[in-house]
């Protein structure tokens, strides 16, 4: 009896996560799954459609195509991106200068910045006739183009301003902290053998801290996937065209522009199984860079 009165007070303790949980994001999964096998525009009962809403945004010709590229692109440039730019700064932060305190304080303040005023001061910024970009530009004699509206430059210059979000400044601090565990004995036992600093980066950085650098690799990609919406909507809102338009995105316009609902559910699943597939085909690669201690 005392056993199992043992046994079961740590899942006392996980109860108000577990229904948490359920409530919040597990029933709500389900709910979307079964959503989209329906036809079902909010005002009228659902209507069983099974996988029509699938074969629908699989077929040739859907712009489901043009929207799976664009998020797979801002995907996988964002997550370079972000993943380096955090490294730099968190490699910054662990020279012997004074001041890092401070420093890091800067490197962390526009991630704490409420995005939606981020992405207002961007659009300043970056407007052809008014932004300082194109005003510095013009200083060396260039013609600044209109970033956010031409459909060659957009995407790439959302993907850039993804270092400016809470989960850049997220990496920097959990690099940080990695950054300070590696053993100095190591660095010099290399710099003895004639190691320059490229070589310990790779050698020595990059092995001890592979660890942290999946944890972030993974979280990177998951926020880069489900995340984007509170980024680029304000800033473009998918456009110009379909340049920006993430899945994330249009999963918010089929649902409540086009009122498309069990569509945007069946991407909502799509959506879903394409990160789940990208951080099982992370863990499997893993196996062969990262390192853990023994």
């Amino acid at each position: 009896m005392a056993f199992k009165r043992e046994s079961i007070v740590p899942y006392l303790y996980l109860l108000p996560w577990i229904i948490g949980f359920t409530l919040f994001m597990g029933g709500p999964i389900i709910a979307a799954i079964v959503i989209s096998f329906t036809k079902w525009d909010l005002l009228t009962p659902p209507t069983w459609v099974g996988l029509s809403n699938f074969i629908n945004m699989f077929s040739a010709g859907s712009e489901f195509w043009v929207i799976l590229k664009v998020t797979l692109i801002f995907m996988v440039f964002s997550v370079i991106i972000t993943m380096c730019w955090s490294l730099f700064t968190a490699l910054l932060l662990n020279q012997r200068v004074r001041g890092t305190g401070i420093f890091s304080f800067f490197y962390f303040a526009p991630a704490v910045v409420p995005l939606i005023s981020l992405t207002f001061v961007f659009q300043l910024m970056f407007n052809k006739e008014l932004g300082i970009v194109n005003y510095v530009l013009s200083l060396v004699g260039m013609e600044g183009p209109n970033w956010l509206m031409d459909s060659r430059l957009a995407l790439w210059v959302v993907t850039v301003l993804c270092i400016y979000t809470y989960f850049t400044g997220q990496m920097m601090l959990i690099f940080d902290s990695a950054l300070k565990e590696v053993p100095k004995e190591l660095y010099e036992a290399a710099e003895i053998d004639g190691a320059n600093a490229v070589n310990k980066f790779f050698k020595i950085t990059i092995p001890a801290i592979s660890p942290i650098f999946f944890f972030n690799l993974v979280t990177g990609t998951i926020n880069s996937l489900n995340t984007s919406f509170a980024l680029i909507y304000p800033l473009t809102a998918g456009g110009p065209g379909q340049a920006t338009q993430v899945m994330s995105l249009d999963i918010y316009v089929n649902a409540f522009k086009n009122f498309r609902m069990g569509y945007a559910s069946a991407e909502a699943v799509i959506l879903f199984a394409i990160t789940a597939m990208m951080s099982l085909l992370q863990f499997r690669l893993s196996k062969k860079w990262v390192h853990y201690e023994a």
